[in-house]
């Protein structure tokens, strides 16, 4: 008697939906255009660590400040204690944080380089994430390095921090005032999402701003705000493009195009 051969299954993570179009992709030709959908150029979320290696010369990316570790200063419980979703977060997503720092090389040209990631706990900016940035805007200055942040954060000020949390918002916008004054030239990259208090401080400071298309930034979301006010939004609302029309974004830039762009940038303004 013969044996039946048992069918082999479809290896997980083999194909991904687009959730703007709704095409079934396969995940390495996705891979290939640096994570934009080959039919309708829908951008999907990359890490913080994939970001660095799109934009940064390989091989050239020098982290700083990876010994600045979250704590739980205020002993924070919900569903359960903040020092437990950290290391959770830590486990799941490989981060110690929501942001990585450092400097590296972008055609050749060195940069203070810095990005936040919406993976771990949404991209809120906590102490670590305000401090990490901080201490990147300072070197910059006295480094005389061109500064570019990605953004990539829908959660604003992280609530298990309170108000050390908020403080975070003015730290780094005091260190970018300092950079200013320098003659500093910082150019801020919003994905999707870009929200809070991201939104709010740093990521709307760039001398620069580039947004990837049809990103979502903002302070508090569509819903929220709609539910608030109570009357329709504009068509497109808070979307890049939305913003470039009314003066909030310098440039739209697709993801293949970012590293070039920036590079144009900062030999454009002499950096």
């Amino acid at each position: 008697m013969m044996e039946t051969k048992k069918k082999r299954g479809v290896p997980e993570g083999l194909w991904l939906r687009c959730p703007s179009c709704q095409s079934t992709l396969f995940r390495k030709a996705v891979d290939r255009l640096m994570g934009v959908c080959p039919e309708c150029s829908h951008h999907f979320n990359v890490s913080a660590k994939e970001r660095i290696r799109q934009v940064l010369d390989e091989g050239t990316f020098e982290e700083w400040d990876a010994n600045v570790m979250p704590t739980d200063p205020l002993g924070f419980a919900d569903k359960k204690s903040y020092a437990e979703r950290l290391v959770a977060e830590q486990q799941r997503t490989g981060l110690s944080d929501a942001a990585i720092t450092g400097c590296g090389m972008i055609r050749a040209r060195r940069v203070a380089f810095g990005v936040t990631d919406s993976a771990f706990i949404m991209g809120s900016m906590g102490s670590v994430v305000g401090e990490r940035l901080t201490r990147l805007v300072e070197r910059a200055t006295q480094q005389q390095l061109p500064l570019i942040i990605v953004s990539g954060s829908g959660g604003g000020a992280r609530m298990h921090e309170g108000i050390l949390s908020l403080m975070q918002m003015a730290k780094v916008s005091a260190a970018l005032a300092r950079y200013d004054r320098a003659g500093g030239l910082f150019i801020s990259v919003l994905t999707n999402p870009t929200m809070g208090g991201v939104a709010a401080s740093f990521a709307a400071l760039g001398d620069l701003v580039f947004a990837e298309p049809r990103a979502l930034i903002g302070f508090a979301g569509p819903r929220t705000i709609k539910a608030t006010i109570r009357i329709e939004l504009p068509e497109g609302f808070q979307t890049s493009e939305f913003l470039l029309e009314h003066g909030y974004v310098d440039r739209i830039v697709p993801r293949d195009k970012l590293k070039s762009e920036i590079a144009r940038a900062i030999d454009y303004c002499g950096k």
